[in-house]
């Protein structure tokens, strides 16, 4: 496994070691153990979610403001746009974002640290996504950030109008959010 760094230092992008050969492949998607001595992060895994979108999909802004979660994401199948934005009011990159391509075929996968807003957008014609979170889901604790709010200024990689469910096309701007510390 090998850690790539991002422009946010707490966000990570991690790379497996991949076996394969005329069969197939093998590969480690998570071992806390490697994953701990190459990041000194020892993340308790409590959820595993798995979604399903179609092309230009757009997923987020989301955190838990109680109960934050921080989340491993991988793609399984399609690609996906994958982004972090830092709402740690006392960070000195807070507001700033981060993305990286996953993909089913790169395998990479993003390390979403707590105190991070995430979303992400369907580049394929359909994608699944896996993600480890580090606590529960509380729909009651969960937050919605407009996905292009001007602030923040993501640069989604757009090919006509996103696909949003009704919560997501509500998102609230950045400026009025609840934020972390």
């Amino acid at each position: 496994m090998k850690i790539i760094p991002t422009a946010i230092p707490d966000v990570l992008v991690i790379e497996p070691t991949v076996f394969g050969d005329e069969r197939g492949f093998f590969f480690e998607s998570f071992n806390a153990r490697e994953f701990e001595r190459l990041t000194g992060i020892k993340p308790p895994i409590m959820q595993d979610n798995h979604s399903r979108s179609a092309k230009n999909v757009l997923r987020g802004l989301h955190y838990q403001i109680t109960q934050p979660q921080g989340k491993l994401v991988r793609a399984v199948a399609g690609e996906v746009f994958d982004v972090a934005v830092d709402i740690r009011r006392n960070s000195p990159t807070f507001g700033h974002w981060v993305a990286n391509n996953l993909s089913a075929e790169n395998k990479k996968q993003m390390w979403i640290p707590v105190g991070f807003a995430h979303g992400f957008q369907v580049l394929s014609d359909y994608a699944e996504v896996l993600y480890k979170t580090t606590d529960y889901y509380a729909p009651e604790h969960e937050r919605s950030i407009l996905w292009n709010d001007a602030q923040i200024g993501i640069e989604w990689p757009l090919d006509g109008e996103p696909r949003l469910s009704a919560k997501d096309a509500k998102g609230i701007p950045f400026a009025k959010a609840e934020l972390f510390p």
